[in-house]
């Protein structure tokens, strides 16, 4: 039988596992490398896509966001816009309706139709490709919260603030937006332990067909 951990145990035994500078730098590296190639290489469908969200309903092409990193510091995360454009003021209300700390609706009637094609194709995150250049984000680490909800976090969930956080992680290539709060809390947990950059590496090809099949995304 598994022992089961109080709070400071499981928060101890949580800890990053790799935090040596071959394998920050080597990080690092794969981050600029990885993101400036995406850039590049999807410059088109990225102005395509900013064509698209002005055509729809005229109103921003991007959408910024607080959200909480590594040591709680807080950065500006970037999204092409998938929603109406008061979507903010609509939000409090429907994260009162659907009781959840992680607020996601399968169905959320702000989503516009260019933005559920977004969705879909995960093409709405394209943008976090900056903030992985700017150093706020990684390209593999557990996905940034907003302030609201990491102020609710137990000792076990602030783990992942532990490292910095990413444009991918486990719980986006086995489920997504299907696994449970606590499913995903338990993935991001097992990464901070066991993070390599061999891990990185596998879980960047494997991001491809899990955005490929849109299985969980909206």
């Amino acid at each position: 039988m598994t022992p089961t951990l109080t709070p400071a145990r499981e928060a101890t035994s949580a800890l990053p596992t790799n935090s040596s500078f071959a394998y920050l730098a080597s990080k690092r590296a794969v981050d600029l490398i990885g993101a400036s190639l995406g850039l590049l290489l999807l410059a088109p469908a990225l102005l395509l896509v900013a064509l698209l969200i002005k055509l729809e309903d005229g109103g921003p092409i991007l959408f910024t966001q607080t959200r909480v990193g590594k040591g709680g510091k807080t950065f500006r995360f970037f999204k092409f816009r998938s929603m109406v454009t008061d979507a903010e003021a609509k939000r409090a209300a429907l994260k009162a309706e659907s009781g959840q700390l992680r607020f996601k609706l399968e169905r959320d009637p702000r989503i516009t139709r260019v933005g559920a094609w977004l969705r879909r194709t995960s093409m709405d995150e394209l943008p976090q490709l900056l903030n992985v250049l700017r150093g706020d984000m990684t390209l593999v680490g557990p996905r940034p919260a907003l302030p609201e909800e990491t102020a609710e976090y137990d000792a076990a969930a602030r783990i992942r603030l532990t490292v910095q956080q990413g444009l991918t992680c486990l719980w986006q290539v086995a489920g997504r937006s299907l696994l449970t709060f606590e499913q995903q809390m338990e993935l991001d947990r097992e990464y901070v332990r066991t993070r390599t950059l061999w891990l990185d590496l596998k879980l960047l090809v494997l991001t491809l067909p899990a955005v490929a099949s849109g299985r969980g995304a909206y």
